[in-house]
């Protein structure tokens, strides 16, 4: 079973996923070189996968966690459209919904194997059942 400080830890890091995600977007200045094509969509898939994985730790919830992530997407993409010298893209948004698919299958696969008895013991799922035979 799940604790709660374990669910509390990962809710702790997709706030903090989110809050720089926030902030980047909030500059019209990012920190670094440009991105151009195609490696903004990579920074874009990376953060959402990220944050999607974060979320369905924190939930235990697929469902859930691409819903949280795909939303705070589209809310960026359109608090970006009011930065100036940002603009809002459905491409990013759509790289930000590809991460956050990727990301939120994951943390369900991690998540199951944890349920098994596996991850939070340690154990890893194959080792557990090596030693059943």
């Amino acid at each position: 079973m799940r604790s709660s400080r374990f669910q509390a830890v990962w809710w702790l890091i997709s706030l903090g996923i989110m809050g720089v995600i926030w902030s980047l977007s909030s500059s019209s200045d990012t920190p670094g070189p440009p991105l151009v094509h195609p490696l903004d969509w990579i920074a874009h898939f990376t953060a959402y996968f990220a944050l999607a994985y974060a979320l369905g730790r924190a939930t235990g919830r697929r469902d859930v966690a691409l819903l949280i992530a795909v939303w705070w997407g589209a809310l960026d993409e359109v608090h970006q459209s009011f930065v100036p010298g940002r603009d809002a893209g459905v491409t990013d948004w759509l790289f930000d919904l590809a991460g956050a698919w990727m990301g939120s299958a994951l943390a369900q696969r991690r998540n199951r194997v944890g349920r098994d008895g596996g991850e939070e013991s340690g154990l890893s799922q194959t080792h557990l059942e090596h030693q059943t035979h």
